[in-house]
């Protein structure tokens, strides 16, 4: 099987030239065995390359121009295709031909999009989503924590009740002392008022 490229040398486009080299330097370089046939020197390979085109792939004045690609009698395509098929890294489907042992392939969407680490991009996706949310809750537990310990500084509504009472209790007690105190030194000044009229009286009866 020998890949077939139709040229024209001697084609006075810069733009057919310059394509046809791309091809034929493509080839050269990744030693895949080719032929050249010159259309412009030879009526037999030009009447030969416009026979075996297939009608979709010529343009609309049915004359299709050089470079195009044969895999011995099967179309494989112009310079468009050619081109397409080398960005995407299928040249060697494109030009019916087996990979050689070592070259890179293009991989499967299932091998595409799996990590270099074996994991599926899904899965790596989930578990990124997953430890955002983990960083998340911590962020927002840690302001709890802070409104804990706030409230254990300011202390809880219950110990201030508790305070009151029991000062209000102290204040209670005092208030009782005091007034047993006062009791005390009225009957004292009661005390001291009754022997004085006592004595008063006797005077009084000792004159009479």
């Amino acid at each position: 099987m020998v890949i077939k490229v139709f040229v024209a040398t001697s084609s006075g486009s810069i733009a057919i030239r310059k394509k046809q080299q791309e091809v034929v330097g493509f080839l050269e370089a990744n030693k895949i065995d080719f032929k050249e046939f010159d259309i412009a020197g030879d009526e037999d390979n030009r009447r030969w390359m416009r026979e075996n085109v297939p009608g979709e792939k010529k343009p609309q004045n049915g004359i299709p121009l050089p470079p195009q690609i044969f895999n011995e009698e099967q179309y494989c395509g112009d310079f468009d295709s050619f081109f397409s098929a080398k960005e995407e890294n299928i040249i060697y489907s494109f030009l019916g031909l087996a990979p050689p042992p070592g070259s890179k392939v293009t991989k499967s969407p299932e091998e595409a999009s799996s990590l270099p680490n074996g994991d599926v991009a899904g899965e790596a996706q989930s578990n990124t989503e997953g430890t955002e949310k983990t960083e998340e809750s911590g962020q927002h537990e840690a302001p709890k924590e802070g409104n804990e310990d706030e409230g254990d500084l300011t202390g809880s509504p219950e110990k201030h009740e508790e305070e009151g009472e029991t000062a209000t209790e102290e204040t209670e007690e005092i208030t009782a002392e005091e007034a047993e105190g006062e009791a005390e030194e009225e009957e004292a000044e009661k005390g001291e008022e009754g022997p004085g009229e006592e004595e008063e009286e006797g005077e009084e009866e000792g004159d009479s």
